[in-house]
C-alpha cells in the first residue's frame, strides 16, 4: 500500500497482527516511506539512486521477458496523457524495487490495499515475479479517477478482489465485465473486540450528553453541516457537548464556523488522537456521530459499536450494513441538516434507548467484524485462491 504508518489506515495493520496471530508469515511493504518506526515495514521509495539501477538491471538479466512484459503493461496501464506516461516509468521502476524486496522475502503471494498507485505497483511487480496478487477495495475512493480508470484491467489480473462492504462490490462490478464478477469477495474491516471489550469510560463530571465525531477535517466529513445542525439544538435548548477528533485542511474554516455559530462552550477541539486515545475518548462519550457525504464501512463507526455506543451516520456507502437504523443507531439522508437535527434531538431526548441500542450494536460487530473471524476467513480465501 502506499503508505503502510498513515493514522488511517489502522485497520490494516490489525489484519496482519490478526494473519500473524494465526500462524501466517506476513511481511509489510509501502511505497513512501513514512518516517515511523513503530511498525516493521519496508518501503519502496526514499533508497539512494544506485540501489533503483541494480535492482533494474538486475531484474532485466534475471528475467529479461518478465521485464519486458511488465514494463509494457505499464505503459498499457495508464490514464490517457503524457505526464500519465510519465508517471508509468517510475511506477515500472517501483515495481522492479519492490519485486526485488518481495524476492528478498520470501513472498510466495501480494496482497494490496486500495486501488491506488500502490496497486500499480504491486499488480507490475507481481507480473515481473509471477506471484499470484489480489486486492482490497474500501471506498469510492478506490473507484474515482484515475483509480477507476483501470481498475478492471487490475481484476482481470488479480487472484481475487476482496471488497469491505456489499456496496463497494455493486460500485466495482459497473466498471468489470461480468465474466471476472466472480472474482469479488466480502471481507469486512475489523476490530478487536476482546481488546475494546477491555477498555472502560472513566467519569468526566460531564452533566450534558457528550457526543464524538472522529475523522478528518476535509469537505466530505461534513462537519460544517454538523454544527449547523447542533447551533439549532443549542438554540432550541437541547444540551450537549460535543468534541471534534481530527485535524486536516478545513481545520480553519471548522473552527470559523464554530465561533460563528457561537458554539464554543459547546465545541471542543481534541486534535489529532493515537489510536489508544482515539478509543478511550469514543469510551467516553455517549454518542458518536459520523454525518459524512462520502464514506466506505467507515472503522471509526464499528469502533463506536464494539464499545457499546450507539451512533448517528449518514445513509452512504456500506453504513447501513453496519448501523441498524433505529436498532444500533439512527441514520439521516447525507447532506440533509435538518433532518441530521432532527434524528440527533430524537436520540438525545431518548436517553434510555442508549443501552439497548449500545449492547445491540456491539453484538452486531462481535458476529460479524471481529478481527479474528475476519482473519481467519481471509486466511481461507488465501489458501484456496
Amino acid at each position: 500500500m502506499s503508505d503502510y504508518n498513515a493514522p488511517s489506515h489502522t485497520f490494516v495493520r490489525r489484519e496482519v497482527d490478526a494473519l500473524r496471530a494465526l500462524g501466517t508469515s506476513v511481511s509489510a511493504f509501502e511505497i513512501r516511506a513514512s518516517g515511523n518506526s513503530e511498525c516493521e515495514v519496508e518501503s519502496v521509495l526514499g533508497r539512494p539512486f544506485w540501489a533503483y539501477a541494480f535492482a533494474l538491471v538486475s531484474a532485466f538479466f534475471s528475467k529479461p521477458k518478465n521485464f519486458f512484459t511488465t514494463w509494457s503493461l505499464a505503459l498499457r496501464h495508464r490514464a490517457p496523457g503524457l505526464r500519465a506516461l510519465i508517471w508509468a516509468q517510475f511506477h515500472f521502476v517501483e515495481a522492479i524495487m519492490l519485486a526485488a524486496l518481495l524476492s528478498r522475502a520470501g513472498a510466495s503471494r501480494l496482497h494490496v490495499h486500495f486501488a491506488n498507485s500502490g496497486a500499480t505497483v504491486g499488480m507490475l511487480a507481481a507480473n515481473y515475479l509471477g506471484l499470484p496478487w489480489s486486492l482490497t477495495l474500501h471506498g469510492t475512493s478506490d473507484l474515482n479517477y484515475p483509480s477507476g480508470f483501470s481498475l478492471s484491467e487490475k481484476v482481470s489480473h488479480a487472484n481475487f478482489v476482496a471488497c469491505a462492504s456489499y456496496f463497494m462490490q455493486a460500485q466495482a462490478m459497473r466498471l468489470v465485465p461480468p465474466e471476472q464478477w466472480h472474482k469479488f469477495r466480502i471481507v469486512r474491516c475489523g476490530v478487536d473486540c476482546r481488546r475494546l471489550n477491555s477498555i472502560r469510560p472513566t467519569s468526566n463530571g460531564s452533566t450534558f450528553p457528550r457526543l464524538i465525531c472522529v475523522g478528518r477535517f476535509a469537505p466530505e466529513k461534513w462537519h460544517l453541516g454538523l454544527l449547523e445542525a447542533m447551533q439549532r439544538l443549542r438554540n432550541n435548548g437541547t444540551n450537549f457537548n460535543l468534541t471534534l477528533v481530527g485535524d486536516g485542511p478545513s481545520r480553519n474554516s471548522i473552527e470559523d464556523c464554530v465561533d460563528q455559530l457561537d458554539l464554543r462552550d459547546r465545541v471542543f477541539f481534541a486534535g489529532f488522537l493515537k489510536e489508544d486515545d482515539t478509543l478511550a475518548a469514543i469510551a467516553d462519550s455517549d454518542i458518536l456521530v459520523l454525518p459524512s457525504l462520502m464514506e466506505g464501512l467507515p472503522v471509526v463507526l464499528i469502533e463506536a459499536l464494539a464499545l457499546g455506543k450507539p451512533v448517528v451516520a449518514s445513509r452512504v456507502a456500506g453504513v447501513p450494513e453496519l448501523v441498524e437504523h433505529g436498532k444500533s443507531g439512527v441514520l439521516f439522508t447525507p447532506s440533509k441538516s435538518d433532518e441530521l437535527e432532527k434524528v440527533l434531538e430524537e436520540i438525545l431526548s431518548s436517553k434510555n434507548t442508549w443501552s439497548t441500542m449500545g449492547e445491540t450494536g456491539r453484538a452486531r460487530v462481535q458476529s460479524e467484524f471481529d478481527m479474528g473471524r475476519i482473519a481467519k476467513g481471509l486466511q481461507k480465501i488465501f489458501t484456496e485462491s
